[in-house]
């Protein structure tokens, strides 16, 4: 009971958030825990707003961190629906919207990302949506069944992770879809232009057109409604609603008002944390999408937008502020689910960063693992329609030892079994 008189206050009641307070409980803490969300709804999972839910298939329920009770029995205090307006480092205070004041021993800052907007001509039509919140698949899932129904078209600002998999939902709604895309494939930032062809061959064949090379530059409309969205080239593509998919930006203000290190936009941005998720102020600790972390097994700052980095890090960021030793090394991981593609990809492989890519099995099957390899050594790996195997890629991942190529490429070589000879 010796810390029953100490209080921990969460900023941003998401998955990161509510991990964190799971965490504190779990490990015995006794004091207060003060969990402060800006939405009305108890902290949900996010992915199932590109996948599940917004298929229709998974019920709002399903989508919750824990179930709404456990709050209570846990004893944490939940603010929901309330903003934080200020943090006071020298009185260890943060102000509500609505006036209250809270006093904290130790704070966590789990404040998420925000959709970058589209900063062009008609973003203030109805028929314009961003992917973040509940409410915001709620909204587009009744978009898209009208769509479907009334042979609609949805224009896709991005071929990034969000803009595929709404694609592949708006598709099975039976939209007419029509993604443009800056680069010359889907997800050229994170692929590259070798495995990206796969996810173009892959939606192509379910009816989708994509415009690479593009950018949006104008949505045109009338009485307040979509009519066609205008690129950068000249052309017009009919729409009756539009998503921005390009992307997400840190929710750092807080941060920054309060005088934490931040990281530069053009380094990702985000709160800068040391290994153990602590920023600059030995008291206040970051965690899930705005947190970006010295990395130990990548020797760099990482900034991780993924369901699990927020499920790993509000852990870790929990038993960091109970005083224990932590060292966040988790290798940075995610997955999608496209129409019959299942795909996880763990690592690290920035453009640039590889030089050499192997493949492992047979990319028309789309049943393959793909190996960004620099100097030999396996930066990252993504298994599409093959399961079992993240374990022994984020084994290879963390070993940093070198690989014979062609045994990487033999899928009948065990995985632990890669490793080049001398």
């Amino acid at each position: 009971m010796a810390d029953a008189h100490r209080t921990f206050v969460i900023i941003g009641a998401g998955l990161a958030g509510a991990k964190a307070a799971e965490t504190l409980r779990e490990e015995g803490f006794e004091g207060r825990v003060i969990l402060i969300g800006d939405e009305n709804d108890h902290p949900y999972e996010r992915p199932p707003l590109s996948k599940g839910f917004l298929l229709g298939k998974d019920s709002r329920e399903s989508t919750l961190a824990k179930d709404p009770g456990w709050y209570a029995q846990a004893r944490v205090e939940l603010h929901l629906g309330q903003t934080v307006t200020h943090v006071d480092r020298v009185a260890r205070t943060v102000r509500l919207g609505d006036g209250t004041v809270i006093t904290y021993d130790k704070l966590l800052l789990a404040t998420g990302a925000e959709p970058r907007r589209l900063d062009v001509p008609g973003t203030d039509l109805a028929g314009v949506h961003h992917l973040r919140r509940l409410a915001h698949s709620e909204r587009l899932r009744g978009t898209l069944t009208a769509l479907g129904r009334d042979n609609g078209h949805l224009v896709i600002a991005g071929a990034g992770w969000i803009g595929l998999e709404v694609a592949a939902a708006a598709r099975s709604y039976g939209a007419e879809v029509t993604v443009v895309e800056p680069s010359p494939t889907p997800l050229h930032g994170v692929l590259g232009p070798e495995v990206g062809q796969v996810f173009t061959d892959l939606h192509a064949e379910h009816g989708v057109r994509f415009h690479f090379g593009a950018s949006l530059t104008e949505i045109i409309g009338q009485d307040g409604m979509v009519l066609a969205a205008r690129t950068d080239d000249g052309e017009e593509h009919p729409a009756h609603d539009v998503l921005a998919a390009i992307g997400a930006s840190p929710r750092a203000a807080l941060a920054e008002s309060a005088g934490l290190a931040l990281v530069d936009r053009a380094h990702g941005g985000g709160i800068a944390v040391d290994a153990s998720l602590r920023t600059s102020d030995p008291d206040i600790f970051a965690a899930g999408d705005v947190a970006a972390a010295d990395h130990p097994l990548f020797g760099v700052r990482l900034r991780v937008e993924h369901w699990a980095n927020a499920l790993n890090g509000g852990p870790a960021a929990a038993r960091a502020m109970l005083g224990q030793d932590v060292a966040y090394d988790r290798v940075p991981y995610f997955f999608s689910d496209q129409y019959d593609l299942g795909m996880e990809y763990s690592g690290y492989a920035p453009p640039g960063s590889y030089d050499q890519v192997v493949v492992r099995g047979d990319t028309g099957k789309r049943e393959f693992i793909a190996f960004w390899l620099k100097d030999g050594r396996v930066l990252a790996g993504m298994n599409v329609n093959v399961w079992d195997v993240t374990d022994g890629i984020q084994d290879l991942i963390r070993s940093r030892r070198p690989v014979d190529p062609h045994s990487l490429a033999d899928p009948t070589t065990p995985l632990g079994d890669v490793t080049a000879h001398p």
